[in-house]
């Protein structure tokens, strides 16, 4: 057998002994042939050899890609055949063998053992031409796993002292577990591995070779760069350093390295810049790998990070604890947690690297679950006042409205009624779209909640929605005699100690107000519900401080119901998620005779026709809305901004028209003062920024214009449009953007096809996934690193089986749940109440 042919075998059977791992050869099976194809193609003439170079070219290039060890076994069973049937044809047996094709013979190893499923002979070592094979992973050690000492300081790592120390302190690494729950965040595959003669521009990629020449030149602006020509046999490629002279000491020629990075084009040429490179001889660390890359911060570089984490992750993976059930772990084939953070932080392929993400994520939406079961218990452990509604006491509402409610709102009602009735906290989330009618169905639980004997409160997140709940409040209760009172900052000291002392007195029976309801000097008689109005907007401190208010009997503290209100619809997977504690109730039929928004996509060129309707609309006696993504212009981004718009409108479009400005800038008295004058029709057209997405209703605004709307989300596009559309007039949104690729075109698309804003909510989680909605701010909820409520799959299992470990052991105190109940409560850690 030729040269090469006997190469390729040898290297066969050593992957055959290896176990089909990939590990034959340093960098891969596929780096191999990149390099013994050329020598192949050199050492042949036979058109059957040529063309058996070709199909072995063929399989192993994408052997690294092959799913499992049957898969790989297979491949090289059918190359070994090829190969046993060459060398019979080149020995003159060819007539033997004209009855067994080549394509479908199978090459049997000498000495199968029964234990294995193939063990071929021991090869010899390869060529010095081909890349040395790297060792295989040395069978892990048995260690007795020490929890006890992941809570070691970061110091304990091998080459942490106190000023690295102290940089990971910044990262917020404190302890080993810390660092091994610090996870990268993204990765560089330079698993792809070529000859230099067969790279292309463009490409991520690793190639091997030696250096030719190392030079050091200073640019003009005093920049240093070191250049590197390096060869591989197959061609040559220049690597450059920007500011980093040691390079010249560090790359020796002929020394042999591994570079990794992107292929870029100078001159005509390919070049690397600023590529990764490590010896060929070192443990692969951040080049031939998928390379972890961390997040920084100054006086540590990636390098240095990288070497920090691997020591860590050597030194305490194995200590780590597997809180979850194997049960749940082999019921859906999940690694376990130790070997999923090796893999998480560095992965030997894509596959592994999947593996653990779902482990990982399944472990954060398991805990999330399990804290939000936790959360309703304790909620329900604490006694409330129980306001019994009396039979037909809600008709005289009913009939007292100038509308008909829907069959929703009445089903909401029902559902809040029963929960009113009982000893336990309600604690249920009220959902609708914009104009469901979500007020109607607020005003009837503080109702209930009256009649039945107690004070009630409802909570805005500004001072003018407040107010605007306090008015329609009072008409909607005008024919039941009793005292509402608002509680804002707006309202006078006087009139504050009055209130105050008329809550305390139990004299007054409804408050309306903002963050004024939580200071420490209001008091109520006999709080029995609180109703939160755009929930998302409040603190968790803040929600907990309101609940608090409720009455003690009996030396015991009575949590009052809660309401809490959103009209940002929220998908089916994150109210699971993000509101699990809560009950959810859901407004999902309009009111009859609400008019849909008309919407339409202008591109940028027809701006002036979206200025002219405006202007017709304002003659016709509307107002309008423009909004813009910015306040006032970056130097950076070449995006409208509200001020500059402000004056260019008011001076130049609009001069004989009356145009405000609202944006987050502006005072909370400057907002209100300008929403104000908008609201009693004193202002025709408001320029703003995202701070009117939650605003008052002005049933005369008609026209929302949204300039640049491809830089605004869809859900937050949905909430602009939600602004108009309140009185009796038809009412438009027009959303002025280019398509520049992306998902901008998607996202306006869907704004324009529909105005059901539980539609949009689904699309918008299809298309950025949800981490708008995360933050502890809002929902209190722990930080998630790795899980993606998209995926559905993964969230519904994780719920699952947290519902059926909570109702087993919901305080988790058996013994097999002990690692479970210290993994739960170190997750909850920095997070609040959800509710």
């Amino acid at each position: 057998m030729s040269q090469p042919f006997k190469r390729l075998e040898r290297v066969l059977r050593l992957e055959m002994k290896q176990g089909y791992q990939d590990k034959a050869v340093v960098g891969g099976i596929r780096q191999f042939v990149t390099f013994w194809i050329d020598q192949a193609r050199a050492a042949v003439t036979e058109e059957a050899d040529k063309a058996l170079i070709e199909q072995v070219a063929e399989v192993l290039n994408q052997y690294h890609r092959l799913p499992g060890v049957e898969a790989r076994a297979d491949k090289i069973d059918n190359l070994m055949a090829k190969l046993d049937y060459r060398r019979q044809r080149v020995q003159g047996n060819k007539a033997k063998n004209e009855h067994h094709p080549s394509s479908t013979k199978r090459w049997t190893p000498p000495k199968q053992q029964p234990s294995s499923r193939r063990a071929p002979e021991a090869p010899t070592a390869p060529p010095a031409a081909t890349p040395p094979p790297a060792k295989p992973d040395a069978p892990r050690p048995t260690v007795v796993a020490d929890p006890a000492r992941l809570q070691e300081p970061v110091t304990a790592v091998k080459g942490v002292g106190p000023k690295t120390a102290e940089l990971l302190h910044r990262l917020g690494a404190e302890t080993a577990q810390d660092l091994l729950y610090l996870m990268p965040r993204r990765f560089n595959d330079y698993t792809l591995m070529k000859s230099i003669n067969q790279i292309n521009y463009g490409e991520t990629l690793t190639i091997i070779g030696t250096v030719w020449e190392v030079r050091s030149r200073k640019t003009r602006n005093n920049q240093v760069i070191i250049q590197a020509v390096i060869s591989d046999g197959t061609g040559t490629v220049q690597a450059s350093w920007f500011n980093q002279t040691w390079l010249v000491e560090q790359l020796k020629p002929n020394s042999q390295i591994v570079i990794s990075g992107t292929v870029e084009q100078f001159l005509g040429r390919p070049i690397f810049n600023n590529p990764q490179w490590e010896p060929l001889a070192f443990e692969p660390l951040k080049t031939r790998r998928i390379v972890p890359i961390y997040p920084l911060t100054k006086g540590l570089s990636e390098t240095k990070m990288r070497d920090i984490m691997r020591k860590a992750v050597t030194q305490y993976s194995d200590h780590i604890v597997d809180p979850l059930p194997d049960k749940i772990r082999s019921k859906h084939q999940l690694l376990p947690l130790g070997e999923a953070i090796r893999q998480q932080h560095f992965p030997q392929d894509q596959q592994l690297l999947h593996q653990a993400r779902q482990r990982l994520a399944f472990d954060e939406l398991f805990l999330l679950q399990l804290g939000m079961f936790s959360q309703r218990q304790d909620w329900l452990a604490n006694p409330s006042l129980a306001l019994p509604l009396e039979a037909n006491s809600m008709q005289k509402y009913y009939q007292s409205l100038p509308f008909e409610l829907t069959t929703a709102q009445k089903r909401v009602i029902a559902e809040v009624g029963r929960d009113l009735g009982e000893t336990v906290p309600m604690n249920r989330l009220l959902q609708g779209d914009v104009g469901a009618g979500k007020t109607a169905v607020a005003a009837a639980a503080l109702l209930m909640a009256i009649q039945a004997g107690a004070q009630a409160a409802l909570m805005a997140p500004t001072s003018i929605l407040a107010e605007q709940h306090y008015q329609s409040l009072q008409k909607m209760l005008a024919p039941f005699s009793f005292e509402i009172r608002l509680l804002t900052g707006n309202v006078t000291a006087k009139e504050k100690e009055e209130v105050y002392a008329a809550l305390a007195a139990g004299d007054v029976q409804l408050v309306i107000g903002t963050h004024a309801l939580i200071q420490e000097g209001v008091a109520f008689a006999k709080l029995g519900l609180v109703v939160i109005d755009e929930q998302h907007r409040f603190g968790v401190d803040q929600r907990q401080a309101l609940r608090a208010k409720g009455p003690i009997i009996y030396d015991q503290q009575h949590h009052p119901h809660l309401l809490v209100m959103s009209a940002t619809p929220i998908p089916r997977t994150l109210a699971l998620t993000l509101y699990g504690n809560l009950d959810i109730s859901i407004l999902d039929e309009m009111p009859p005779g609400r008019q849909e928004i008309k919407t339409r996509w202008l591109p940028t060129r027809e701006r002036e026709r979206a200025y002219a309707f405006v202007r017709g609309q304002v003659k016709e006696g509307r107002q309008a809305y423009m909004v813009y993504p910015l306040v006032e212009e970056s130097d950076s981004l070449d995006v409208k901004a509200a001020v500059t718009e402000y004056e260019r409108l008011s001076q130049k479009i609009f001069p004989d028209l009356r145009v405000g400005l609202i944006h987050g800038k502006l005072a909370n008295a400057e907002k209100e003062a300008v929403m104000a004058s908008f609201k009693a029709g004193e202002i025709d057209i408001l320029v703003a920024t995202a701070v009117i997405e939650v605003g008052v209703d002005v049933p005369n605004s008609t026209v929302m214009v949204i300039d640049e709307a491809n830089r605004f989300g869809l859900a937050q596009l949905h909430q602009f449009r939600g602004r108009v559309g309140r009185g009796q007039h038809q009412s438009y949104c027009l959303l002025i953007a280019d398509s520049i690729g992306g998902d901008s075109q998607e996202r306006l698309t869907a704004l324009e096809e529909t105005n059901d804003g539980f539609i949009l909510a689904e699309k918008d989680l299809e298309i950025r996934g949800p981490g708008e909605f995360f933050g502890r701010q809002q929902s209190g909820l722990p930080e998630l690193q790795l899980a993606t409520l998209s995926d559905v799959s993964i969230l519904e299992k994780a719920r699952a089986e947290a519902e059926t470990i909570f109702d087993i052991d919901p305080t988790l105190s058996l013994p097999d749940h002990q690692p479970l109940a210290q993994r739960l409560a170190q997750f909850w850690q920095q997070a609040g109440d959800i509710s």
